[in-house]
């Protein structure tokens, strides 16, 4: 069922989740090295519904939010590893810094974010609690970061 989709697909797709009764999660992120904790927080957001669906900052979005030198991989390859785990069922990519837009498609039942955000500090949350969804915080696991290995590696 694991699936890479592109903005214009998605609602077809939700819609169809929708009318078999099932309950969406959304995330959203960059993923530029996968790593331990963005399995723990995957596996973790899964748990909330039925299907998890990610939001995945494409390479243009990411290097706004996270400067040049970033990704280090690719969009189509950091999507094809999330895709081979069991808990992701779809990604979808997105160009915004924000996945606001793609919260209005797709009004999942259950978004989750990384607890270093709070229902103030998280600018989507409104779009999400708008159109009927929760939001729940997951504890990162500590020390575990793409940035941490990054620097790790050039040590």
């Amino acid at each position: 069922m694991n699936k890479y989709l592109l903005k214009n697909d998605i609602s077809e797709i939700v819609e169809e989740l929708k009318n078999e009764n099932k309950k969406i999660v959304f995330t959203n992120g960059c993923f530029d090295i996968l790593h331990v904790g963005h399995v723990r927080y995957l596996n973790k957001s899964a748990e909330f519904g039925d299907v998890l669906i990610i939001g995945l900052n494409s390479d243009a979005s990411v290097k706004r939010l996270k400067g040049e030198t970033r990704p280090l991989n690719n969009e189509n390859d950091r999507a094809e590893v999330l895709l081979g785990l069991k808990s992701v069922d779809y990604v979808v990519l997105f160009d915004e810094n924000t996945p606001e837009n793609l919260l209005e498609i797709i009004k999942p039942d259950v978004y989750t974010k990384g607890a270093d955000y709070t229902l103030e500090t998280l600018p989507e949350a409104k779009t999400v609690i708008k159109n009927g969804g929760r939001v729940e915080f997951i504890e990162m696991v500590q020390g575990k970061s793409t940035t941490n290995i990054i620097n790790s590696i050039k040590k």
